[in-house]
């Protein structure tokens, strides 16, 4: 790190601001990104299946803060959807496939968020 990057570091801390957001390392953190960026077009920036492009699909995007629905789908299969897209798993073909875009990690790591946003636990 310079000397320039440093010292703004120092002083922006003093003044209760970070150039850096907190647990930006974070696995969770990472994950939402990933998702904010890939993800939330259709299934929405609240993750309930309103994104911005949702009211143009005959089929709406997965819910993902559905406790009960996302609870009753496996792992395996949320990895499968995401990295061979939804007609991989006998939903909708709107949803792509991943696979080639985002690495292995990046798709385990949203499963594990998707657990996360809804409250749902590993299955």
């Amino acid at each position: 790190m310079n000397i320039r990057m440093l010292c703004l570091t120092g002083v922006l801390s003093l003044a209760g601001l970070s150039t850096f957001p907190a647990y930006a390392d974070d696995a969770t953190t990472r994950s939402a990104r990933v998702y904010d960026t890939y993800c939330a077009q259709c299934h929405g920036a609240n993750r309930d299946g309103n994104g911005i492009n949702s009211t143009a699909m005959a089929v709406k995007p997965r819910d993902h803060t559905d406790t009960k629905g996302m609870g009753d789908t496996p792992d395996e299969e949320l990895r499968k959807a995401i990295k061979s897209g939804g007609g991989a798993v006998n939903k909708s073909v709107l949803m792509p496939r991943w696979d080639g875009v985002l690495s292995d990690a990046e798709i385990d790591g949203l499963v594990s968020y998707l657990r996360v946003v809804s409250k749902s636990g590993s299955k």
